[in-house]
């Protein structure tokens, strides 16, 4: 059974559409949206929204901005605005009903898990009306004759909470997601939006910072010894795959950029 695998589509459904051509299934490992489109400051939710000046100065000061900064200037974009958080829904709504029609005019199944730039609170509604795609976050998929584990979003560092914002990203709580992660148990192949907390695997050579990633993840495929540790987040990582012992991990992504899905023969 051949499967592709694609994680960070960020809004790119002509080359979702084109994602399962030759396989008979596909896995889509999270971050279906395009919040700040890094690459072309005219795409977006937040240059839809504020305007592509606004995601000039955001990717500036993500990169190169002090303690704090980034937060600052956020706050103050959507302070004159009224009622941030209904126009940011009301955006993200319109692109799942885009990409999720993607999904289910794909003719094969489609397992899906959401990214930190995914809002998962809304897919019931396109769940219910695409029943090809599932979303299995927190669970284990028999596919051919391999159990498959997935963990969707991202986890904060231990002692962080999520916090409230215009835009709902699915950061985790580090006690829920090291929870998720282990209960899935052995499996042969492991799926997440975040890698495993490896530096190489970490760092963005682009946006030069050291993503978030999971300890538990580590030492889940330390303990269990997957065959493939499958993820993507990263979208320029120092280098995309490590073997860990028995296990391959592999970054996926960064679909947006790349339009090519990888392969995988259970």
């Amino acid at each position: 059974m051949l499967t592709h695998v694609v994680s960070d589509v960020h809004g790119n459904a002509d080359a979702l559409a084109r994602a399962a051509d030759g396989a008979e299934a596909l896995l889509v490992l999270g971050d279906l949206l395009d919040f700040v489109d890094y690459d072309e400051p005219t795409l977006g939710i937040l240059a839809e929204i504020l305007g592509p000046d606004a995601t000039v100065e955001f990717a500036r000061l993500r990169a190169e901005g002090g303690p704090g900064a980034l937060g600052e200037y956020t706050r103050a974009l959507w302070a004159d605005v009224d009622d941030p958080a209904a126009l940011v829904d009301a955006a993200v709504h319109r692109r799942y009903e885009q990409m999720f029609a993607v999904l289910g005019g794909l003719g094969v199944p489609v397992w899906l898990i959401p990214g930190n730039v995914d809002v998962p609170a809304m897919w019931p509604e396109f769940l219910a009306a695409h029943p090809q795609v599932r979303a299995v976050d927190g669970e284990v998929v028999e596919i051919g004759e391999h159990r498959v584990g997935f963990v969707g979003g991202v986890p904060l560092p231990a002692g962080r909470q999520p916090r409230p914002g215009v835009f709902r990203a699915y950061m985790r709580e580090a006690g829920e997601y090291t929870a998720a992660v282990e209960a899935l148990g052995p499996v042969d192949v492991l799926c997440s939006h975040a890698p495993p907390a490896v530096a190489e695997l970490a760092y963005d050579v682009v946006a030069r910072t050291h993503e978030l990633t999971s300890p538990a993840l580590l030492e889940h495929v330390r303990a269990h010894r997957p065959r493939l540790a499958l993820f993507g987040h990263v979208h320029a990582p120092l280098t995309p795959r490590v073997r860990i012992g028995h296990t391959e991990c592999v970054n996926v992504g960064h679909f947006r950029r790349r339009e090519t899905a990888a392969a995988v023969r259970w």
